[in-house]
């Protein structure tokens, strides 16, 4: 399994919304920087709109990652017909073989079915440009449901993105939403999290850690994820600092400790 990282994991140098750095990172910026680190996978993603740059933009990012011999995964949010038809597009350009949806976005949360008429509608074009559609489990949806929409496409052109943290947002934990997700995966999400009792003992803090120093079960998820899943991609849930500037710090320092920690499981 190839391990990459994406535009997720340096979301504060990105900008947030209301932490906007100085000179936010750019794609230029995050292959250079994927470079750096010896990685030679990105996944970019919506933090980072591809279908808002020119023409021109997207054709000198493909030109840099071609010379710099990384290898381009597309993400995307807000899965309607049009916006998933342009970033087939986008993704043919690049030349790469899974496409990330995020189904939700601000004002926009169709039902299962809507997503199943969607997928299924698509389902030839991502077959003719042989372009996987990775489905991000995210916060409002039950891994069933996501079961379903894989179940009812029935197509080796679809499959699921595999996070490990997101389905907490719906009360579903680590084991339940592998067990259910696994057989699907087509691209996996790291991303490392502690979860502790508050001092008081009345709730739970849980927050984002460099790897290794976290609550998730990495070995045993690793061991259920299918044949078909080859690429891993580094995210990050890091707290902020003081300011923008020790934050994006702390973020480069996790994403380096990171990618040497799980640089050790990818061997394997």
């Amino acid at each position: 399994m190839k391990l990459g990282i994406s535009s997720y994991s340096f979301t504060w140098a990105v900008g947030a919304p209301g932490y906007l750095p100085p000179n936010p990172l750019s794609g230029t910026d995050l292959l250079n920087l994927a470079k750096s680190l010896g990685i030679s996978l990105v996944q970019i993603a919506d933090n980072m709109p591809l279908h808002l740059m020119t023409e021109e933009k997207l054709g000198n990012l493909v030109i840099q990652a071609r010379e710099l011999n990384i290898e381009i995964e597309i993400g995307a949010n807000k899965l309607t017909t049009s916006n998933l038809e342009r970033h087939i597009q986008i993704a043919g350009m690049f030349n790469s073989k899974i496409l990330r949806f995020v189904i939700d976005a601000p004002g926009y949360r169709p039902t299962t079915e809507e997503v199943i008429a969607i997928v299924a509608d698509a389902e030839p074009k991502l077959k003719h440009h042989n372009i996987i559609l990775a489905i991000e489990n995210h916060d409002r949806m039950f891994a069933d449901d996501f079961v379903q929409i894989m179940e009812k496409v029935n197509s080796p052109f679809v499959g699921i993105c595999l996070d490990c943290a997101n389905s907490l947002g719906v009360g579903e934990g680590f084991h339940e939403v592998v067990q259910k997700l696994a057989p699907h995966t087509v691209n996996f999400h790291l991303k490392e999290i502690s979860i502790k009792r508050k001092y008081h003992m009345m709730g739970f803090d849980i927050e984002g850690k460099p790897f290794g120093e976290g609550s998730l079960p990495l070995e045993w998820m690793l061991e259920q994820l299918p044949p078909r899943c080859l690429t891993a991609i580094l995210e990050q849930w890091t707290p902020p600092e003081a300011n923008i500037s020790l934050t994006m710090e702390k973020e480069l320092d996790w994403a380096k400790r990171s990618i040497a920690y799980l640089s050790k499981f990818m061997e394997k």
